[in-house]
């Protein structure tokens, strides 16, 4: 077989080869190189018909995958065509909305209320045998970060100079025991269902929920600006020997911007001198039950001070979590005007009657 070389070739002494450095003379050596034999005519046309089958299954799967792309962009836009925000509901009286918190909540404008006082189901602390209720999550952290959601909105629809007073109550863990025995003092207590022991706590911990949510809307960029202590002087009393009978809650104020609108001369309270002074982070206030009510309602000299330091007459005051309606006649007692959010169709039916609404007026949004 024939040897072939595609080096150039220089003479011996020549001027090309003396100049050239002894790198390249060394690629210049002529080298073997094997001959490669002729196909034959069908082996060829077998290659190109292999070749060609391969271009077209190629083009096959591009076909395909380019047509499975434009199917689902055709079905994400017949989704989305479909999708509009929720139509806002003006306010211009006082107005009372039956369904989910966060949902109706979507359907209030923007920097739309002036003040916001409320109190959120406690977590664990009560069944209201309703779907979708707050209060009954698996896990502490859920529970946390659907009230952190539900805020969010609360911040949207509060105005750059209001403020939110938000109170909640304290639990024990369960230390898994799935539901909490009747009190003899209390009997209201007893539940058939409750979360099981946060990771992290131990049996008989003090849950420590309001300065967690206090802590979390914190971070969620809520102003923290007060810790209340509601001190209850009739507080319910409690089957324990092991450490004190609790007797009172939290109440937070928040304000949504660094400077806000706050009457501290509408709530100054009398010092020990007989004289007027600025409130006090401590208020000795009794529970106040209400009949038809399972339980102890918001009571009203809690939620006065709050509406006339933070308000001004006419003022939309919003509670997302309305209960029976008490927030409304603090609202229509001192010329406010009220924007309330329940769930439960019961307590629905508690607060028109305690308002005096007239009931098809009551708007029920649907998640």
């Amino acid at each position: 077989m024939p040897l072939v070389s595609s080096a150039p070739r220089f003479r011996r002494g020549s001027p090309e080869g003396a100049s050239m450095p002894l790198w390249r003379r060394a690629e210049s050596i002529p080298r073997p190189c094997r001959a490669i034999p002729a196909e034959s005519s069908g082996a060829r046309r077998g290659k190109q018909g292999n070749k060609r089958l391969e271009e077209i299954d190629q083009h096959k799967i591009r076909r395909n995958a380019l047509g499975n792309e434009i199917s689902n962009l055709k079905v994400t836009a017949m989704r989305q065509e479909h999708i509009f925000p929720p139509e806002k509901f003006p306010l211009t009286e006082s107005i009372l909305f039956e369904g989910d918190a966060f949902h109706v909540l979507q359907r209030i404008p923007s920097e739309s209320v002036q003040c916001v006082v409320t109190s959120p189901p406690y977590w664990g602390l009560r069944d209201y045998g309703i779907e979708g209720q707050i209060g009954l999550e698996p896990t502490l952290p859920q529970f946390l970060n659907r009230l952190v959601a539900i805020f969010a909105e609360i911040k949207r629809v509060l105005k750059s100079d209001g403020l939110l007073w938000l109170n909640i109550g304290d639990g024990y863990t369960s230390g898994n025991r799935g539901y909490r025995a009747p009190d003899k003092k209390n009997p209201a207590r007893a539940m058939n269902v409750r979360p099981d022991t946060p990771e992290g706590l131990k049996p008989k911990d003090l849950l420590g929920i309001p300065w967690r949510l206090a802590f979390a809307l914190q971070e969620d960029g809520w102003y923290l600006r007060s810790d209340i202590v509601w001190h209850k002087p009739n507080a319910m009393p409690e089957s324990v020997a092991d450490r004190p009978t609790r007797a009172h809650e939290y109440l937070f104020m928040f304000s949504k911007s660094e400077r806000y609108y706050y009457d501290r001369e509408a709530i100054r309270e009398i010092g020990g001198n007989g004289k007027p002074r600025n409130r006090r982070s401590v208020w000795d206030i009794n529970t106040q039950a209400f009949p038809g009510a399972h339980f102890a309602t918001f009571p009203p000299a809690l939620i006065e001070p709050c509406i006339l330091a933070s308000t001004k007459p006419n003022d939309f005051v919003l509670d997302p979590f309305f209960g029976s309606g008490t927030v409304g006649l603090v609202c229509l007692s001192h010329g406010r005007r009220y924007v309330g959010i329940e769930l439960h169709s019961e307590y629905v039916r508690m607060a028109v009657q305690r308002l005096g609404i007239f009931e098809p007026s009551v708007i029920k949004v649907a998640a």
